[in-house]
């Protein structure tokens, strides 16, 4: 008898890199060829911001944690192909930003995600 052994997600590895904000090890739960598109107050369901690759994926991740604000990541669930998650954000004059994702796994990393972020009212 055969058995399938399907790599299953890090989400401490989730949790510890976006609540320390580290680009380096968050970027490393992705596949080198990941796709991620956010639909926010700017960029709408109909154009979402795209970004291709685990580099360019980084690239966002060092800006969005390089910013004066912390992190703290919420519910999660996973499956053996998939995970959703939420993680709420507050900058130090108290506006708050609630991000949610759900994404496709693909040997343990995410390789495709969809995540829609909400900002206080200015």
């Amino acid at each position: 008898m055969s058995t399938t052994i399907t790599p299953t997600f890090d989400v401490a590895a989730l949790r510890g890199a976006i609540e320390s904000r580290d680009s380096a090890a968050l970027a490393d739960l992705y596949t080198d060829d990941c796709v991620v598109e956010i639909a926010d107050q700017t960029n709408t369901p109909s154009n979402p911001s795209r970004v291709e690759s685990k580099a360019a994926l980084r690239a966002v991740f060092d800006d969005v944690y390089g910013r004066d604000m912390t992190h703290e990541v919420g519910t999660v669930a996973v499956g053996s192909d998939a995970i959703g998650y939420t993680v709420n954000c507050a900058y130090p004059d108290g506006t708050k930003v609630l991000c949610a994702g759900v994404a496709e796994l693909r040997d343990g990393k995410i390789a495709r995600e969809t995540g829609v972020q909400a900002w206080d009212a200015a």
